[in-house]
Parts: C-alpha cells; structure tokens; sequence
C-alpha cells in the first residue's frame, strides 16, 4: 500500500471505508517497544528502500521509532536479521551475502553446467 508519502510499503495499512480513519504501520506495531507511530515517520523511513531493494525471503526487519540526537525529532530505525543463519544483518538493502548461494538454479529450461 503506498505510505502518506508516495512509497510503496508492505507495512503500511490505511483504511478510510465508511468513515473509518485508519492508519498504522503494522511493522513498528508488531515490533516489541517499537514506539508510537505517526504518518510523519513515513518521508524518512527505510523501510521502503529496504523491501524494493531486497527481496529476500529470509530478511526479517523490526522497526522502532527512536528521537534523534537532540530528542527533536523522530525517526524510524530498522533492525534485520537473516532468518536463514540466525545472524544480525548490518546493510539490509543488500542483505547478508550468504542467501544467494542457497537460491534455486535459474528454471528458464536451459541446461547449465554445475
């Protein structure tokens, strides 16, 4: 669903039916201790970099809305780990470096030499 901000995100969710007036970023809800959200943290927020960077099926992200050097503003931090080898990963738009080698041979029904 596209964010407040144009983005497209996969955690964000907005519902206006009928009167409702809804919005949450369902990332930073399910992350424990990740803050209150607003729709303002959605201009500077990773997340959507992250996601239309790397697919990776084994990337799990939590999020968590933390105050800025001087406590005046608020920004969205993004924590991943790759599920597959348990490890924190530190760049997560490129993601750990060891996902890829565990993927599927191409199916484009051409024969390549192992």
């Amino acid at each position: 669903m596209r964010t407040p901000y144009g983005a497209e995100c996969p955690f964000y969710f907005e519902d206006y039916y009928r009167g409702r007036s809804t919005q949450v970023c369902r990332l930073i809800e399910r992350t424990p201790g990740g803050g209150t959200w607003k729709p303002y943290l959605c201009a500077t927020c990773p997340v959507p970099g992250i996601v239309r960077a790397n697919a990776c099926p084994h990337l799990a992200l939590e999020a968590r809305v933390v105050k800025t050097w001087l406590g005046l503003r608020e920004q969205v931090r993004v924590y991943a780990v790759c599920a597959l080898r348990l490890v924190e990963v530190p760049r997560p738009e490129i993601g750990c470096g060891e996902c890829h080698r565990h993927r599927l041979p191409p199916t484009d029904g051409e024969h390549h030499p192992g």
